[in-house]
């Protein structure tokens, strides 16, 4: 349990983006530095389709494909993604 927790203190406060979907695609870990950048809460970003709701519209299907990729275990090396901020701004997260 104190290992779940150092792990947990080391995602949330890591000084880079992280986030994580579920197999349905569902934001299921979303770091403060992804919070900060986007402007979107853990809270706000949590349970929702990362691509349909975070990437930029032109963007969504080659994103949808490289995630279903990974979800099949084929890796892809240095993908930048264009994220839309919660003020519809675009950063690019890789």
């Amino acid at each position: 349990a104190a290992m779940a927790h150092e792990l947990r203190q080391l995602v949330d406060t890591a000084n880079a983006p992280i986030f994580g979907i579920d197999v349905n695609g569902k934001v299921n870990e979303w770091n403060n530095k992804t919070a900060e950048i986007t402007g979107f809460s853990k809270e706000e970003a949590f349970d929702k389709p990362l691509t349909s709701t975070f990437i930029v519209p032109s963007l969504r299907k080659s994103v949808q494909e490289v995630l279903d990729k990974a979800l099949h275990g084929i890796e892809t090396s240095n993908y930048e993604l264009e994220f839309e901020t919660k003020p519809k701004e675009i950063r690019y997260l890789l």
